[in-house]
């Protein structure tokens, strides 16, 4: 995600930068931050469920379906 998209959704999610008496109160960087470690969260148990519901080898007709390998994709953020 960048930068600009995520101060778009802060945005439409109603987050200001400066509170009622013109102090800033959150800076870009730290919703960048914060973004981040919500993005990681979300990768993390995605991850887990592939890899907790999806064999590598399908038992029955022994096609290679291979959840590891999409396990370890969405932990590095590709395909």
């Amino acid at each position: 995600m960048t930068r600009d998209e995520i101060l778009a959704l802060a945005n439409e999610a109603g987050i200001t930068f400066v509170n009622e008496f013109g102090v800033a109160s959150a800076t870009a960087e730290w919703l960048e931050r914060f973004a981040g470690l919500v993005a990681a969260k979300e990768r993390a148990r995605c991850a887990d469920i592939a890899r907790r519901t999806v064999c590598d080898v399908h038992v029955p007709t022994g096609v290679k379906i291979y959840g590891s390998r999409a396990a370890a994709a969405i932990m590095e953020g590709g395909a």
